[in-house]
């Protein structure tokens, strides 16, 4: 869980009435975050847009390298002869479970 610091957390309230130098401390990087709360629950957090793209490239990269990871592994089961495969029956009493259960 992210910890925030107490001039972090904003009423929504607050944040509204402030807006402005709230973004201002955000863009200065006087601030990380500033998270927004509502009836004292945290229900939105605002980020630098410098932060925002840096995550979303990440998160692109990551998804990126599951991508390759998942076609690596489908490129390697292409190299399987098929006698190594098993039957959905032989895999079931593997495992001890039915058929239907697979």
């Amino acid at each position: 869980m992210v910890k925030y610091a107490q001039n972090e957390l904003f009423s929504i309230t607050d944040f509204t009435k402030q807006i402005g130098s709230a973004v201002n401390s955000i863009k200065e990087h006087s601030l990380e975050k500033i998270g927004i709360l509502k009836n004292n629950k945290l229900e939105a957090v605002v980020i630098s847009t410098d932060e925002y793209e840096r995550l979303k490239a990440l998160e692109e990269a990551m998804e990126l390298a599951e991508h390759s990871e998942i076609y690596n592994m489908i490129e390697q089961r292409k190299e399987t002869p098929l006698s190594k495969y098993i039957s959905e029956d032989e895999m079931a009493a593997k495992f001890g479970i039915s058929k239907s259960q697979l």
